[in-house]
């Protein structure tokens, strides 16, 4: 008797998370972020090609998307650079603190195992989860690297506690043509809008938005 209640118990609350995990996502298309002022951004920059993209899509954006805090995984050495140096370039900007430069472990690096794999992503999780409620933002906006797993995954436990919608925009890099990335992959099904370059990942994947070239 006493296993059928814990087992009713717990099946009653797996089944209140689902339904809680599909509001929150749900609620995406409604969450208007900036109505009341500027939109606080976090950036996930990957190396070489991602950082590059999410730049040009950044300089795309207006300035009411401030504070900016853009996120590089811990190994990355270029990224901070072309940060540093796109934002000394943006006009009218005021101080250097409507910007920030965080740090995160990396999920996986080129070539790490599967396994493995697993392990560095659960780390990452935990080092996101405070920065994602220590920032706030209240939009991710990211194009692919294996870091904006776990940060969309932190923003998403915000709007399941209650805290805060995190408008998760997804971005699919220009290079993935035919088959979406691993991030592309798992994001396809928690972000609120997920944009694709080309009309053939459009008719593979109904769910995401094709505006053509982007950046």
């Amino acid at each position: 008797m006493a296993l059928l209640v814990i087992f009713t118990a717990l099946s009653l609350a797996l089944l209140c998370l689902i339904v809680r995990i599909y509001v929150v996502i749900r609620s995406g298309s409604t969450c208007k972020p900036g109505e009341k002022g500027p939109i606080s951004v976090l950036v996930v920059a990957g190396s070489g090609g991602h950082t590059t993209e999410i730049l040009r899509l950044m300089d795309s954006l207006s300035q009411s998307y401030s504070p900016r805090h853009y996120v590089i995984a811990d190994t990355d050495k270029m990224s901070e650079d072309k940060i540093r140096t796109f934002e000394s370039s943006k006009k009218d900007i005021g101080t250097d603190d409507q910007f920030t430069i965080q740090r995160l472990p990396r999920s996986r690096e080129v070539l790490q195992s599967w396994s493995s794999s697993v392990v560095s992503t659960l780390n990452a999780v935990l080092y996101a989860i405070p920065l994602m409620y220590r920032l706030s933002p209240d939009m991710v906006l990211c194009n692919g690297p294996g870091t904006c797993v776990p940060l969309c995954a932190a923003g998403l436990l915000l709007g399941l506690v209650g805290l805060k919608k995190v408008l998760i925009v997804y971005v699919e890099s220009i290079c993935r043509v035919e088959s979406l990335s691993l991030s592309g992959k798992i994001l396809y099904h928690l972000s609120d809008y997920f944009f694709v370059q080309w009309s053939t990942l459009k008719e593979r994947y109904p769910k995401s938005i094709y505006l053509g070239r982007i950046v």
